[in-house]
């Protein structure tokens, strides 16, 4: 990382920055690519074994743990593709948007390249009225049930329609005119026959299913969880330490809902181009120097959703169809697609 580059990341806080030493900064910032592929192949690794394990054990305990476990791991490449968009995810840029699109984002029907530009924006405008995300923020705290009504309708794919009609409009709509959706269509078609022809070979094309259900379910829930622990309900929206929060999450929560250590948000928004593995360090040694004592740090994502369904329901209403999960449109660019 330049001077220059990590110049522009002092912007944001000077009292938090007067924590870390340039030193620190540089070896925070400083990518290890071997330790990139070991994610990517974690990822791969844990869809695969669910997979595996279905083939083994066909039972309906089998399949909803396989829909859970794959839907984070889906999440978990979209967070991938998010730190490629940062140029973090390898050191060589070429490869990080190649492997960023071709081994993250296209088999989730995402694309890097429309998404850079939308999540920098964010960035620049977090917690803002231009922040392209919003609207993902303005909705809580919101009742119970209706909370209650959002998961269903993720559970339920109601959620997933709305992201492949997303997805399908920027990819398969816009095929003939534009040469972007061309490249992010013939991506996501080739890396899932790829994926098909995989599971095929080995005897179990139907698992191919799993891929697809994960993707209209449970991955649409967990990206719910993410956009709320984010951002929702925090203080100061002028404060990078009080609009955005870190979470605190237990070994079952990384494994079903906050996969590359994307729960430490705090981290990313400081310097957001710290690799995914060094944002645990970075955590510590700001909370160690004071820097977190007064920042929006939750423990574990229950507490989350339990603020964020504290509105009283004598106020509840279900609004309509038209408006319904925070607007999908919204909630499905969060991850590119």
């Amino acid at each position: 990382m330049t001077s220059s580059a990590i110049g522009a990341e002092e912007h944001l806080g000077s009292n938090w920055r007067r924590a870390l030493s340039r030193e620190e900064v540089h070896d925070l910032l400083h990518m290890n690519d071997l330790r990139t592929a070991g994610s990517i192949a974690l990822n791969w690794a844990l869809v695969a074994t669910s997979f595996a394990v279905v083939a083994l054990w066909p039972n309906p305990a089998t399949v909803i743990a396989a829909l859970f476990v794959i839907g984070a791991r889906q999440l978990g490449f979209a967070v991938l593709m998010h730190e490629a968009s940062h140029r973090s995810l390898l050191a060589d840029r070429g490869w990080n948007d190649a492997v960023g699109n071709w081994l993250c984002a296209y088999p989730i029907w995402s694309d890097l390249h429309p998404y850079r530009p939308y999540h920098l924006k964010h960035h620049a405008r977090t917690g803002g009225p231009e922040d392209p995300d919003i609207g993902l923020v303005r909705p809580f705290p919101i009742t119970r049930r209706s909370l209650l009504r959002k998961i269903i309708r993720d559970l339920s794919g109601q959620t997933g329609r709305n992201f492949a009609q997303a997805a399908w409009q920027r990819t398969f709509q816009r095929y003939a005119s534009d040469p972007h959706a061309r490249r992010a269509g013939r991506g996501f078609l080739a890396t899932n026959v790829v994926l098909f022809a995989v599971l095929a070979g080995l005897g179990h094309p139907l698992l191919y299913g799993l891929w697809i259900g994960a993707w209209l379910t449970t991955y649409t829930l967990v990206t719910r969880i993410r956009s709320i622990a984010e951002h929702a309900l925090t203080p100061d929206s002028k404060d990078p330490l009080g609009n955005t929060r870190t979470t605190i999450a237990r070994w079952w929560e990384r494994l079903l809902i906050a996969p590359n250590r994307v729960n430490y948000h705090i981290e990313h928004h400081l310097l957001m181009t710290v690799p995914h593995y060094n944002l645990p360090r970075m955590h510590r040694m700001l909370r160690d120097r004071g820097v977190l004592e007064h920042a929006s740090v939750t423990r574990g994502y229950w507490e989350i959703l339990r603020n964020a369904a504290s509105r009283s329901a004598s106020i509840d209403s279900d609004p309509p169809e038209s408006e319904r999960d925070d607007s999908a449109e919204n909630l499905s660019r969060v991850n590119g697609i």
